[in-house]
C-alpha cells in the first residue's frame, strides 16, 4: 500500500486541477493549482523516499541479524565437532565428560522489564579425568580457563591437557559466559573481566563438591592471555580458593590495552550487550575488571610469563602487572622472554624451545601441589603429550 501512496496522491490532485470549471480557471486560479499540484508532488516524494530508506534499513538490520545468527550456527557446529575430537584424542588416557553448571545472573539485565534477570545462567564444563585413577586416593586439580575475548575451550589445548592427566592431575574448564559455540545467547552474556572469573570458580566448586577423589588442598589455576587473565582475577580475589596460579601473556590492565588496540577492540566492550560505554565514559568499570587493580591483594604462588614479541598481549601490559605486583612487596615469580618464537602462543605451540618452556611452568605446579607422578624431564613430558 506504501508503494501506491504516491501515485495516489498525484492522481486526485490532477484529477482536482481537470474538473475545475473552465469559466473559474483565470491566470491566478491556474498558479494557484499548479502550485498545489506541485507542493504535494514534491511532499509525496520526500514521503515516498522517507518510507524506501526505512524500509531499506529494516531489511539492512534484518540479514545482518541473520548472517550473525549463521556465524553463531556455525560455531556450534564447529564446538560438536572439536567435542567428538577431544575424547579421540584423549580417549587412550582420559575419561573425558561435559558437564552443565551455573553461575551468578547476568551483571546487568539486557532488558530493563526481564522478569527472569536474577536467574543464573548456565554454562557448560569440560573435566578430565585419568583412567588409572585410584578412587580410594586424592588427585590435584587444576582448573584451566581458555583464552579468547570471545572463544571457546578448544583442542588447541589437548597436548596441555594430555601433559597435566600423565602426571595425575584432574582438569576442569569452564565454557564461561561469553564463550563461543553455544548461541547468540551465551556470546551476548559476556562479562569480560566481571562475572566470568565466577562461572570459573564455580567449575572449580562444583569439582570438589562432587568428585571425592579431588584434594581440596591441591588445587591450581591455570591460563594464557585472556585465560591468563581470569587466572589472575582468581588467585587475587579469592585465594583461599587457589593454592598456586600460572598466567600465561595475561590481560593485566584494560587501560593499557585499549591504549594500544585497534578501535575494533574497543567494540566488543561498548556493545549493547556488554558495558555499553566506553573507558572514558566509565573508568571506573573498567578499572573494577583490570587484574593490576588487584595486585595488593597477592598472598598465594603465583608464576608468570610474557614475551617481548607478543603481538597480542604486548609485553608492557604484562610488566604493568609485574611493576603493580613489585610495588606493593609481593613474592612471586615471574619470567620475560625474548623474542621467542610463536609471539603470543610462545609457550602453547609444539616446538621443542615451547615444550621446555612448558616443562618450567609444570615444575612450578609440582612444588605446590605436588602430583602424584611428575616429569622428570622435557623428554617424559613430551613423550605424554605426543606418544613420541
Amino acid at each position: 500500500m506504501k508503494n501506491l501512496l504516491k501515485p495516489l496522491m498525484l492522481l486526485i490532485a490532477f484529477t482536482a486541477l481537470a474538473f475545475t470549471p473552465v469559466h473559474s480557471q483565470n491566470q491566478t486560479n491556474k498558479k494557484s493549482q499548479a502550485t498545489a499540484v506541485s507542493s504535494i508532488s514534491a511532499q509525496v516524494q520526500q514521503e515516498s523516499q522517507e518510507i524506501t530508506n526505512e524500509q531499506l534499513m529494516q531489511e539492512i538490520r534484518s540479514l545482518k541479524r541473520q548472517v550473525e545468527g549463521y556465524r553463531h550456527s556455525f560455531d556450534q557446529v564447529f564446538k560438536k565437532v572439536d567435542d567428538l575430537m577431544w575424547h579421540k584424542m584423549l580417549e587412550d588416557i582420559a575419561f573425558v565428560d561435559k558437564v552443565r553448571l551455573t553461575g551468578p545472573p547476568r551483571w546487568k539485565p539486557l532488558k530493563e522489564d526481564d522478569k527472569f534477570a536474577k536467574n543464573p545462567l548456565q554454562f557448560y564444563n569440560y573435566v578430565f579425568i585419568p583412567k588409572d585413577v585410584d578412587i580410594t586416593k586424592k588427585y590435584p586439580l587444576i582448573v584451566l580457563p581458555h583464552s579468547g575475548i570471545h572463544a571457546d575451550f578448544s583442542t588447541y589445548y589437548a597436548h596441555i591437557v594430555r601433559e597435566l592427566i600423565a602426571q595425575g592431575y584432574i582438569v576442569v574448564s569452564a565454557e564461561y559466559r561469553g564463550s563461543t559455540g553455544y548461541g547468540r545467547a551465551t556470546y551476548e552474556n559476556i562479562d569480560y573481566g566481571g562475572l566470568e572469573n565466577e562461572d570459573v570458580l564455580a567449575s572449580r566448586d562444583y569439582m570438589l563438591e562432587n568428585y571425592k577423589i579431588v584434594d581440596k588442598a591441591r588445587v591450581g589455576i591455570i591460563g594464557w592471555s585472556h585465560g591468563g587473565m581470569i587466572a589472575l582475577m582468581n588467585i587475587l580475589k579469592y585465594p583461599d580458593m587457589y593454592n598456586c596460579a600460572f598466567a600465561g601473556v595475561p590481560v593485566s590492565d584494560l587501560a593499557n590495552r585499549l591504549a594500544s588496540h585497534t578501535p575494533e577492540y574497543t567494540a566488543n566492550f561498548t556493545a549493547k550487550y556488554h558495558i555499553g560505554e566506553t573507558i572514558e565514559e566509565n573508568p571506573e568499570e573498567y578499572k573494577r575488571r583490570s587484574p593490576s587493580t588487584y595486585a595488593k591483594d597477592l598472598s598465594k604462588p603465583l608464576l608468570i610469563h610474557t614475551n617481548t614479541n607478543d603481538n597480542d598481549v604486548y609485553v608492557e601490559e604484562v610488566l604493568l602487572m609485574i611493576d603493580s605486583l613489585k610495588a606493593h612487596d609481593k613474592v612471586f615469580d615471574y619470567k620475560v622472554f625474548q623474542e621467542i618464537a610463536g609471539g603470543h602462543g610462545f609457550d602453547r605451540i609444539d616446538t621443542k624451545e615451547s615444550t621446555d618452556i612448558r616443562f618450567s611452568i609444570h615444575k612450578f605446579l609440582e612444588m605446590h601441589l605436588t602430583p602424584p607422578k611428575p616429569f622428570k624431564s622435557p623428554a617424559d613430558m613430551r613423550k605424554a603429550a605426543y606418544k613420541f
